[in-house]
């Protein structure tokens, strides 16, 4: 009887679509030289995503271990949608557990809706009411999808209506040079003040002068035309 690795694995090519797969090997930047080079796609869609992982909850972590090594990136996000539903299930011994197995593996969480659709809901939830160096460290990364991490991840602090560290995050990302670290931190400064106006618009009086123009125009997007041109021209 075939093992539960061997049939996800089954499902996955039941599903694959070879037209899809060519467009999101173009949206998510795969060509030499770009972000994403070297991912390969199946062409599944999210939902279908969403549906594998819910079928495949009870996955071992060495089985996780596995998809988490492949090149395909539906393989990658998978993993990480199951992870995510064990975290939310499990004990605070087993959540620690889970980070751990989360920050082993940064490296091939290395697109960014890999980022988007797991850090605040691991690593940022887990480490909200406890020690923050880790974001730090990640935030002082030479790799681009670490960076990301520590930027996503204050989504769950910006939740619970904690913004100190989440602000000082992005502060040291102000001269990031990666156009993706550009609109993350501009769309965490968004949500930031929806929640919290004031302290986004005093972030922006210290910074919109010199910080990155996509990131402005992401954390301003919300704002009045008057006020969206008041920054754009400051």
């Amino acid at each position: 009887m075939p093992d539960m690795y061997t049939n996800i694995i089954k499902d996955f090519d039941r599903l694959k679509n070879a037209e899809k797969a060519v467009v999101y090997t173009r949206f998510f930047k795969t060509g030499k030289g770009e972000y994403g080079e070297g991912d390969v796609f199946l062409g599944l869609t999210v939902p279908q995503q969403r549906s594998i992982a819910k079928k495949y909850y009870e996955l071992s972590l060495t089985d996780l271990q596995k998809l988490l090594n492949s090149k395909i990136h539906e393989h990658r996000l998978v993993s990480l949608f199951i992870l995510v539903e064990k975290y939310k299930k499990a004990n605070d011994k087993d959540k620690k557990k889970i980070v751990g197995f989360y920050l082993k593996n940064t490296k091939k969480i290395n697109n960014w809706d890999l980022v988007d659709l797991s850090a605040d809901k691991i690593l940022g939830d887990f480490i909200s009411n406890k020690d923050k160096s880790i974001i730090y460290k990640l935030a002082k990364s030479d790799n681009l999808w670490e960076k990301r991490i520590s930027v996503l991840s204050t989504f769950a602090f910006i939740r619970k209506g904690m913004f100190t560290d989440a602000l000082r995050i992005y502060e040291i990302h102000l001269g990031d040079k990666h156009d993706l670290i550009h609109k993350a931190v501009g769309w965490m400064l968004r949500e930031l003040g929806k929640r919290d106006l004031r302290k986004e618009i005093a972030f922006l009086d210290k910074n919109s002068k010199t910080m990155p123009r996509t990131m402005l125009r992401y954390a301003i997007e919300r704002f009045d035309p008057a006020k969206r041109s008041f920054y754009l021209n400051k």
